[in-house]
Order: C-alpha cells, then structure tokens, then sequence
C-alpha cells in the first residue's frame, strides 16, 4: 500500500522560508515523475513543481519559478520543496503526488494523472 505523508508546513511571515517534506512508504521515490500540488482557500488544487524519475528535469509553475525548488533524497526515499521568499499567495494546502510514468512530460501539471496522493499539509505565510 502506498502512503505519501507530507511534513514542513506551518505559518511564516513573507520572505521567510519553509521546506516540505514528503515520505514515501510502498513506493520508490525516483521510479517515476513525482510532484508537488497546493490548494489556496477557495480555489482549484494547482500544480506547483514535478520531477522526472532520474531527477534530470524538474518543472516549476512560473508562480513559484526562481522561489521553489524540488529534490529528492534516494536515501531517505523522501520528496522535497524547498520553498524561498513565500509571499502571501503562497498560502494554501500542498500536497506530494507520485505517478506511475517514468516522465512528467508536458502533462505534469495535470492532477488527475498522478496515481498516489499524500493528505497535505497547511503553509500560511502572512504579510
């Protein structure tokens, strides 16, 4: 059974900084494209940043573009998004997503091809 079970989240001021974490359990970080989504209050999830299988290619929402960035540790077999400079915008529920493709592809931000969801966790950045 596979479990995504994000940590890192809590309340910040802007221009402060935050890392999420994403443990994976019956899952193997780096077999195929993983991502991060958010969702603010009142809005549609959103993709924020994915990664290919071999950590080669990451992509990032031009939102979040020279703010955020995505890792992975094999070791820990975890997920990562290193987020900088969080702007109130940035407040929302993320979220880790794995896929079973090896390739994130063009399609990377759409949500309903990712296979695996954690429950999220909540990022608050105030002004």
């Amino acid at each position: 059974q596979v479990q995504l079970v994000e940590s890192g989240g809590g309340s910040v001021q802007a221009g402060k900084s935050l890392r999420l974490s994403c443990a994976a359990s019956g899952y193997t970080v780096g077999s195929a494209c993983m991502g991060w989504f958010r969702q603010a209050p009142g809005k549609e999830r959103e993709a924020v940043a994915a990664m290919d299988r071999d950590g080669g290619r990451t992509v990032y929402a031009d939102s979040v573009k020279d703010r955020f960035i995505i890792s992975r540790d094999i070791n820990t077999n975890s997920l990562y998004l290193q987020m900088n400079n969080l702007k109130p915008e940035d407040t929302g529920i993320y979220y880790c997503a794995a896929d079973h493709q090896y390739w994130c592809g063009g399609g990377w931000y759409n949500e309903r091809r990712y296979d695996f969801w954690g429950q999220g966790t909540q990022v608050t950045v105030s002004s």
